[in-house]
């Protein structure tokens, strides 16, 4: 079987970025947070730091604990997209990005000669040599070589930081034995829980049940399709279609009253629907949810209308939505988050039965516009006014930002 994938997967991403940014980080642990406060946790954390136990999730006062000499530093979204579209183009001028799993990791296609072991290693090596010469020598990453982009994002986990690992066919499944089952991409605690009803405990169990054995486990043709990914075949998986778009904020200490946490909230939405009606969809319900420091489920409330990608419909429903909120909360708003459901192709809307007029799609072009050609900021609506400071670009390891819709720049 051939050597088809290899995939590359940088270290402590956020971490590395502001080391290789910042020459004072270098060689020091350093913890990535999403706002200077004593109160969060750490997004990132660069290798130094975790030899002290500091990982993502830590918190602030936690992480200080563990390593007195950590540098706290605020993360800066928009330079880790930039160094993200930087590395896709390193990495592309050696061999083709096929795929673009997250922003720290990119699977590549091997063809021809290249599916040859030593031809392969050849290509990794000069992956991060280019990686190091165009984008700088902080930028570490781990690379897996294996006959499929499953085995081979498994093959890059297994030896970190700047590692590189070939599974082939003849290594399948003994080399993976070692590992736990929550070491493989869409194994999380819950899937775990339920392999164990069936009695798979270890990664040995997994690799030798049957097909049919894992699609009961999972109770979909997912199973089968992991039992043929344990054995280096290359399983087409359709492409999934978004169903939210969605923004949250960790409010700051001074923001935690519901006069700035309805402002933050707001912005948040327009945020949304700028992006929602950039990716060309339309929404039939939206749902916003607060936490508070005294609780810790928190509140949430959604709301179904005709799909739309009005601004102006939205603050209508968000105000709505806010007026249910606890009348007696348990503590200070520490959290706000919307989300839009109910995604719909613009393409495929179900038209009104009595028309629309085009005052309000007019209206939301030219405020995207502006705020495209200017910067953010340079239209809004007023609701959003005293948060303009807050809830700047966040990132999620799953989702890339994009920078025209999401950025703070001015």
């Amino acid at each position: 079987m051939p050597l088809r994938s290899l995939f590359v997967d940088f270290n402590s991403y956020f971490a590395s970025v502001e080391q290789q940014t910042r020459p004072e980080l270098r060689n020091r642990p350093v913890g990535v947070v999403p706002v200077l406060s004593e109160t969060t946790c750490c997004i990132a954390a660069s290798y130094e730091a975790k030899k002290f136990g500091v990982k993502t999730g830590t918190l602030v006062h936690d992480a200080r604990k563990l390593c007195p000499r950590i540098r706290i530093v605020e993360a800066r979204p928009e330079i880790y997209v930039r160094y993200h579209n930087d590395l896709v183009a390193a990495v592309d001028s050696v061999l083709p990005v096929s795929s673009i799993q997250s922003i720290d990791e990119m699977a590549c296609a091997l063809n021809g000669p290249f599916q040859q072991r030593e031809k392969a290693l050849a290509l990794a090596h000069q992956v991060k040599a280019t990686i190091a010469s165009r984008v700088g020598p902080w930028m570490k990453c781990s690379i897996g070589i294996a006959p499929n982009d499953f085995l081979a994002k498994t093959a890059s986990d297994m030896q970190k930081p700047d590692g590189l690992v070939i599974i082939e066919s003849h290594d399948l499944p003994q080399c993976l034995y070692p590992l736990e089952l929550r070491d493989f991409c869409g194994i999380g605690r819950n899937m775990e829980a339920r392999l164990r009803q069936h009695g798979i405990c270890t990664v040995e169990a997994l690799c030798t049940a049957s097909a049919a054995t894992l699609r009961r486990a999972w109770g979909s043709i997912e199973g089968e399709r992991l039992h043929a990914k344990l054995r280096g075949e290359v399983v087409y998986s359709p492409p999934t279609q978004k169903s939210s778009i969605s923004h949250s904020h960790v409010l700051a200490p001074e923001l935690r009253n519901d006069a700035d946490a309805y402002s933050v909230l707001n912005r948040l939405l327009q945020k949304a629907a700028m992006r929602l009606r950039k990716d060309g969809y339309l929404a039939g319900a939206m749902g916003i949810y607060l936490k508070y420091t005294g609780g810790n489920d928190g509140w949430h409330q959604e709301m179904h209308f005709q799909e739309t990608q009005d601004t102006i419909e939205f603050l209508r429903v968000m105000e709505t939505l806010w007026q249910q909120r606890p009348s007696r909360p348990p503590g200070a708003p520490i959290q706000v988050g919307v989300y839009l459901l109910g995604l719909t192709d613009i393409h495929c809307r179900t038209l009104p039965l009595f028309g629309e007029g085009k005052a309000r799609p007019a209206l939301n072009a030219v405020v995207d516009k502006l705020n495209t050609l200017y910067g953010k900021n340079t239209v809004y609506f007023g609701g959003a006014h005293t948060a303009l400071q807050a809830a700047p670009m966040r990132i999620a390891f799953n989702r890339i930002p994009d920078i025209e819709t999401e950025s703070d720049d001015d």
